[in-house]
C-alpha cells in the first residue's frame, strides 16, 4: 500500500476560486490519463490503478485529482455520505482543470478513466470537457441531469459486471441504456459486459478484495480483469498515441 503511494508526486491545481491536490505518476511527455476515484475517495485502490496505468507499455502519465479535497470514506456509510455531498458540476470542472494541467505539462493527448463514481464522471467528461481525447469508464453512468451520453464528443469505452446490482447506475440495464445513447452520439464507442462479475471487479488488491467481500461481492475473476485492462490499453493507445 505504502509502495503505491510513494511513487506519486503531489501537485496543486487551481481552477476558478479553488485549489485541489492531485497525484501524478509516470513519465513526463507521455500521453496523460486522468484517473477518477470511486466513492471512497483517493485511497489505496485508486492509487493502485493509477500506478498500473502509468506502467502500461509504452507508458502513460496518470493524474488522480482529489475530488473530495482530502476526505476518504472508510466504510460504506461514509462513502455514500461523501458521494451524496459531492458537487458533481464542480467535479467536472476539476476534471477539466486536470486534463488541461496534463496538456500544459507535456502530454499532447489526454484521456479520462474512472471507477464507480469516477466512471460516471468520466462519461460526463466525454460530454462536457472538450479537451478530452478518449474515455474509458468502469461501472458508472452519470445522471441525466449531469450529462447525456448521446451528446458525447470523445470516444467512450465502458465496462460493466453482469452481476452488478447498483440499479440505474451500473447494473446491466444502465449499461444497455448507455449503449443506446452512445450509439446516437456518433462517436466511436464500446460497451463490454463481463459475465460472473459484480460491481468494482477491477479492485483486486488484497485490501480491495476484502472490502468487496464485506459488501457481499465474492466474485473473483482475474481473466475478466485482465481482459478489461487489455481493452483499456488498446482504446487509450488508439486515441492517445496516434499523431
Amino acid at each position: 500500500m505504502a509502495a503505491a503511494s510513494d511513487a506519486f508526486q503531489k501537485v496543486q491545481i487551481h481552477r476558478d476560486d479553488t485549489t485541489f491536490d492531485a497525484y501524478v505518476v509516470g513519465k513526463e511527455n507521455a500521453p496523460g490519463i486522468v484517473v477518477l476515484q470511486e466513492w471512497w475517495g483517493v485511497d489505496f485502490e485508486i492509487k493502485n490503478h493509477g500506478l498500473h496505468i502509468s506502467q502500461m507499455n509504452p507508458g502513460f502519465r496518470a493524474l488522480i485529482p482529489d475530488l473530495y479535497r482530502g476526505k476518504v470514506g472508510l466504510d460504506v456509510a461514509e462513502a455514500q455520505h461523501l458521494m451524496d455531498g459531492l458537487d458533481w458540476q464542480g467535479a467536472v470542472k476539476d476534471i477539466r482543470a486536470s486534463v488541461n494541467w496534463l496538456k500544459a505539462n507535456g502530454s499532447s493527448k489526454v484521456g479520462v478513466t474512472g471507477y464507480c463514481m469516477g466512471g460516471a464522471l468520466s462519461i460526463a467528461s466525454a460530454v462536457l470537457v472538450p479537451e478530452v481525447d478518449a474515455v474509458v469508464a468502469f461501472y458508472g453512468v452519470p445522471s441525466s441531469e449531469l450529462a447525456d451520453p448521446s451528446q458525447a464528443k470523445a470516444p467512450v469505452q465502458a465496462h460493466f459486471g453482469e452481476l452488478d446490482n447498483f440499479v440505474g447506475f451500473s447494473d446491466i440495464t444502465a449499461a444497455k441504456s448507455l449503449e443506446e445513447k452512445l450509439k446516437r452520439s456518433g462517436v466511436p464507442y464500446e460497451v463490454h459486459i463481463y459475465p460472473g462479475c459484480a460491481h468494482a471487479f477491477m479492485n483486486t488488491s488484497p485490501d480491495g478484495v476484502k472490502r468487496r467481500k464485506a459488501m457481499g461481492m465474492d466474485d473473483e475473476n482475474p481473466a475478466a480483469t485482465d481482459l478489461a485492462w487489455s481493452r483499456f490499453r488498446s482504446w487509450m493507445g488508439a486515441y492517445l498515441l496516434s499523431p
